[in-house]
């Protein structure tokens, strides 16, 4: 199997230029610095209340990412238009709620597998691959599975926060058996949420997960080394794997 790849999320870079309201540290600059580095992703979330990426930071990313721009949003009207208009190459649907850190969980496919249909659809129809990130839960990938996307996304969360060895190693073996379902049902898997330099190397041992997405722990270790450090640093982690 080729090595799993890095998908580098920049919001808090953003968030960090957010919180004085400045120019800086742009996203933009992060992500070409994550490229050089050895990312094989750039991943956003344009949220509703655009608490961190703004529209610019997306339209200058996609005229500017050599890797693949990922972009994350909500499956609302507002963000489908965006979406359609600039056509990232991926698109990921996520949950999301105003009042959220953030992400907490992953996306109710199951429930929502009707209202999500229209919208993957007019995504693929635009050459947009679709991805949804949900849990580790072999009925929401089923759903996935009838809706067509070409790829979800596993929240590892729950393995991440985990506070002792049982729990760890029992989140592990979920995570295993659903990227084993997906990858069997011919989804490409991807994961993400919470990993960071200590955790990420049992995630990325996992035979059936292709990608990881990572913001968070590499953005707060680039602030005391650089993001190109960071990066590479991370690489190298996954790839110990």
């Amino acid at each position: 199997m080729s090595r799993v790849r890095l998908g580098v999320n920049v919001d808090h870079v953003a968030t960090l230029r957010q919180a004085r309201g400045t120019r800086y540290p742009d996203p933009v600059t992060a992500a070409a610095m994550s490229e050089l580095a050895g990312a094989d992703q750039i991943t956003i979330h344009l949220r509703e209340d655009r608490r961190h990426i703004q529209d610019r930071d997306l339209r200058v990313m996609r005229e500017t990412v050599q890797t693949r721009l990922n972009l994350e949003m909500a499956a609302t009207d507002e963000m489908l238009e965006i979406a359609l208009s600039l056509k990232p190459d991926t698109v990921t649907l996520v949950p999301e709620r105003r009042e959220e850190q953030t992400t907490e969980h992953g996306l109710d496919v199951a429930r929502l597998e009707e209202s999500l249909t229209d919208t993957c659809q007019r995504l693929a129809q635009e050459g947009i691959d679709v991805s949804l990130f949900i849990d580790a839960d072999l009925a929401q990938i089923d759903a996935a599975v009838r809706l067509g996307v070409h790829a979800i996304e596993l929240h590892t969360g729950e393995y991440a926060d985990a506070v002792d060895d049982a729990t760890m190693e029992s989140e592990l073996s979920r995570l295993e058996v659903a990227a084993e379902h997906a990858h069997d049902a011919g989804l490409m898997v991807a994961a993400g949420h919470g990993l960071d330099y200590v955790n990420v190397r049992e995630v990325a041992a996992i035979e059936s997960i292709e990608e990881l997405n990572i913001g968070h722990a590499l953005v707060s270790r680039a602030v005391l080394i650089g993001m190109e450090a960071a990066v590479r640093e991370m690489i190298a982690k996954m790839h110990g794997a």
